[in-house]
């Protein structure tokens, strides 16, 4: 079995996408019971400037295209060098991030090559079905994240899938391996290059929850979006990033960047503490593999109590105040 993973470089700081590492350790657990191959694939103005963390990401080989017109991310060029590649290495299953560029040239290459592609895929695995042998089973919100839909593509190969940033989990430590680098050649058309850019100009990310440890959550049990200002000032104090479940977000308490779940973001951070959050499964779905959960509902009943480590059965405009008090005395000294 061979996986094929598109490469991504972040235009503004020329590093490697996160979602890249996440997607090669993904497919490197992937193959391991076959003794198949993850191949990278890379079209580019040049490699990431830190394209060695692949070797400790479950690479196998690397595939690249460099040529200096690239460097704007020119989305028919690197299509059709990217179709190339899978044409050549034919494996079973490509992945992708679900990135702007991701989502932009994957239904391209799947409808150009009539194969299977299911967008947005938060879990992947590899089972049996009938007489087709192992095939790739995709799993993803649908229904608004209302439920979780498994789809297949039994008669489609390759199989291919985007997927969101921050739900595949990169192991702590892998076995770096030597990964055998090869370019790829081809002629570009002037054709391919229909799209003109003035400037690519960074924009200010407010939202860091893949480098947060700790992440203080609020659900429509938070009441206003003035109360929601509580939460914000005790994560500031702990150093820790801002959240609110999709009841939030649609309450207008918080923007929907900040929203954890399904249909919004997927955390692991050390702590996270939840804050009149009742628990609904689409939003256990975002955060249930955090290390430490502490909850704080007023309802004894609610289900974020059956997945916290530790509960707390109180409103939260009586528990934040203590909490701040404890923190500014411990800080004080």
């Amino acid at each position: 079995m061979k996986i094929a993973i598109f490469i991504e470089k972040n235009p503004v700081t020329g590093k490697l996408r996160d979602v890249t590492a996440e997607l090669s350790a993904k497919a490197s657990s992937l193959v391991e019971p076959f003794g198949g191959e993850v191949v990278g694939m890379f079209a580019g103005d040049e490699l990431p400037v830190n394209s060695d963390d692949l070797f400790s990401s479950g690479l196998n080989r690397l595939v690249s295209f460099s040529e200096k017109r690239l460097m704007d991310s020119h989305t028919i060029a690197i299509k059709n060098i990217i179709e190339k590649m899978i044409l050549s290495e034919d494996p079973d299953i490509v992945l992708f991030g679900a990135t702007s560029l991701g989502r932009e040239i994957a239904p391209l290459i799947s409808s150009s090559l009539k194969a299977g592609l299911t967008a947005d895929c938060t879990h992947l695995y590899i089972d049996d079905f009938k007489d087709k042998g192992k095939i790739l089973y995709q799993v993803r919100p649908a229904f608004g994240g209302n439920i979780l839909a498994t789809i297949i593509s039994p008669d489609s190969r390759p199989v291919m899938s985007t997927v969101r940033e921050g739900v595949m989990k990169v192991p702590e430590s892998m076995n770096k391996n030597e990964i055998k680098s090869e370019d790829f050649e081809m002629i570009l058309q002037d054709n391919w290059f229909i799209n003109d850019f003035l400037k690519i100009l960074p924009k200010e990310k407010k939202v860091h929850f893949n480098r947060s440890d700790i992440i203080v959550a609020g659900g429509a049990g938070v009441g206003t979006r003035e109360n929601f200002k509580l939460l914000s000032d005790l994560a500031d104090m702990l150093g820790a990033e801002l959240g609110g479940s999709r009841a939030a977000v649609d309450s207008g308490y918080i923007d929907k960047s900040r929203q954890i779940g399904q249909t919004g973001a997927v955390v692991r951070p050390k702590l996270y503490i939840a804050f009149g959050i009742s628990g609904s499964i689409q939003h256990r779905a975002g955060m249930d593999e955090s290390s430490k959960i502490i909850a704080v509902n007023s309802d004894p009943k609610a289900p974020i109590f059956h997945i916290s480590h530790f509960g707390i059965v109180e409103d939260m405009k009586t528990i934040i105040p203590v909490m701040m008090r404890y923190l500014k005395e411990d800080l004080n000294g």
